[in-house]
């Protein structure tokens, strides 16, 4: 049987994949343009997205790089939004 990871990581994790999925849709970008300009592919991108899998600072920056925003713009207000998630 598979271990979920997922529930192993920080609340942020699935925040955070949350966020970079908002913004793609918000700024009508396509994933598989937004994964080649942070110089990955799709389905990594995706893991990211669903907050299966950590990312390092690197790949975070890459990402906030595709998207076309500041990591500081991608961050804002996230402790609010993660407390608010632990309480559902």
């Amino acid at each position: 049987m598979k271990k979920d990871k997922k529930k192993d990581y920080h609340p942020i994790v699935e925040v955070l994949g949350k966020r970079i999925k908002d913004v793609i849709k918000a700024s009508s970008l396509v994933q598989k343009n937004v994964a080649h300009d942070a110089d990955m592919d799709v389905e990594n991108l995706r893991k990211y997205m669903r907050g299966d899998q950590e990312m390092k600072i690197s790949t975070l920056m890459r990402i906030t790089s595709g998207l076309n925003i500041t990591v500081s713009e991608l961050f804002e207000g996230i402790e609010e939004e993660v407390k608010r998630n632990k309480l559902k």
